[in-house]
């Protein structure tokens, strides 16, 4: 087939070459002209303005960006307020500003193009090199390209499989367990880290297999599940521009158990130690209807019994003697971190009971859970052969599930 000219390639894509009625206009002020002519003819044939998405034809795409940059140049108000019998360039300001959030790469992914060569006189004309109205070139790929690197948030269908995690992400953070760090200092993301981007807690379910992205960069498909349950496929390096560009963006450290058991001893680290889970002889009504599931979990370098003396006098034991169910005795423990722990795991099922105290006053103890007892014994297994992390504590099951 023979070579088609300039002129001739915009022909066959439809780009109309009829030339316009200038009155005087300046050749920036045709260019914006013919620009919205073209979204105008978009209008009358769809009945609609042009929308963006990457299931909209690359042409469609490209109006809508035009469109929104159109309703942000001033000058192009006036100028074309006369041809603007649709209303067009009064419509959706959000739109307009996802397309300013949008760095480089990402524009000319979500256009299918890229800025390779002038056409239609760029580069005669200084105002020609950024004209919104020049379709510089269309890449063969142009589809394949929009889809990788753009990706809607979509409600999470099994969305139940990670309300516990959010839920206990919250406590952690709000414990001390976790920290939030700004993005930066390190950028890698892999499965199972959690971010805050866009005002939302993310977490990275999976990560898909590596690909060749553009400019000979790694890339992998991400699903992200946010605390708002939605979620996205986006990329990984789309999710990279995000973080850094969000001013409050942030990674969440991973739960700081320390040496909970190690060679090197903290300041409040114990030589030796106990772990002792209690049970409540208390006549309460509630209590006495959960006693096998209502237990205190507790960490004392003394002897246990010396602990409790007095329970019946104590709040913190709810004003009634206690039976001792279960200890475990651990060497170079950190009883601050493992209380963390303990926290942090059943922290979603800590009782709420209030009672008054020898006064009259009302309290609500600290430090007791509706956990059976042997979710408890696993959970010390658990912190034993630091497996602990990996479970969370399922009030609905009364079990640990990973």
């Amino acid at each position: 087939m023979a070579e088609l000219d300039d002129d001739e390639l915009l022909d066959a894509l439809g780009i109309d070459l009829a030339p316009l009625k200038t009155g005087g206009r300046t050749p920036r002020e045709e260019r914006i002209v013919a620009g919205f002519e073209d979204i105008l003819r978009f209008h009358q044939t769809h009945g609609r303005a042009p929308l963006h998405g990457e299931g909209r034809d690359i042409f469609e795409r490209l109006y809508a960006v035009r469109l929104d940059q159109l309703r942000k140049l001033p000058e192009a108000q006036t100028l074309l307020a006369d041809l603007d019998a649709p209303g067009l360039l009064a419509g959706n300001a959000a739109l307009a500003a996802h397309v300013d959030a949008l760095d480089e790469d990402a524009l000319l992914a979500a256009l299918g193009v890229g800025v390779l060569g002038g056409v239609d006189g760029a580069g005669t004309d200084g105002a020609a090199q950024d004209d919104i109205t020049v379709l510089r070139h269309v890449r063969s790929t142009a589809a394949k390209r929009a889809a990788q690197d753009i990706a809607d948030r979509t409600p999470c269908a099994d969305f139940d499989q990670f309300k516990l995690l959010f839920a206990q992400v919250e406590r952690e953070l709000k414990a001390g367990v976790r920290k939030t760090l700004r993005f930066g200092r390190d950028t890698s993301i892999a499965s199972g880290n959690y971010f805050i981007v866009g005002g939302q807690i993310a977490y990275v379910a999976e990560v898909g297999e590596t690909v060749k992205a553009a400019y000979g960069k790694n890339d992998a498909r991400l699903r992200v599940i946010y605390a708002n349950g939605t979620e996205s496929n986006l990329l990984r390096r789309s999710l990279e521009r995000a973080l850094y560009k969000d001013e409050t963006g942030r990674r969440l450290t991973d739960p700081d158990m320390g040496p909970l058991f190690g060679d090197v001893a903290d300041p409040d680290d114990l030589e030796s130690g106990t772990i002792y889970v209690l049970r409540s002889l208390s006549a309460h009504p509630f209590v006495a209807q959960h006693r096998e599931l209502i237990h205190k979990i507790g960490v004392t370098g003394g002897k246990v019994e010396t602990r409790i003396a007095g329970a019946e006098k104590d709040a913190t034991y709810l004003l009634a003697a206690v039976e001792v169910v279960a200890t475990y005795k651990l060497h170079n423990l950190n009883r601050t971190r493992l209380e963390h722990i303990f926290h942090r795991l059943f922290g979603a099922a800590q009782l709420d009971l209030t009672i008054d105290d020898r006064f009259g006053n009302p309290v609500k103890p600290k430090e007791w859970f509706l956990v059976p007892l042997q979710v408890i014994d696993e959970a010390v297994q658990r912190i034993r052969d630091g497996s602990i992390t990996k479970v969370v504590y399922d009030p609905q099951t009364a079990r640990l599930v990973g």
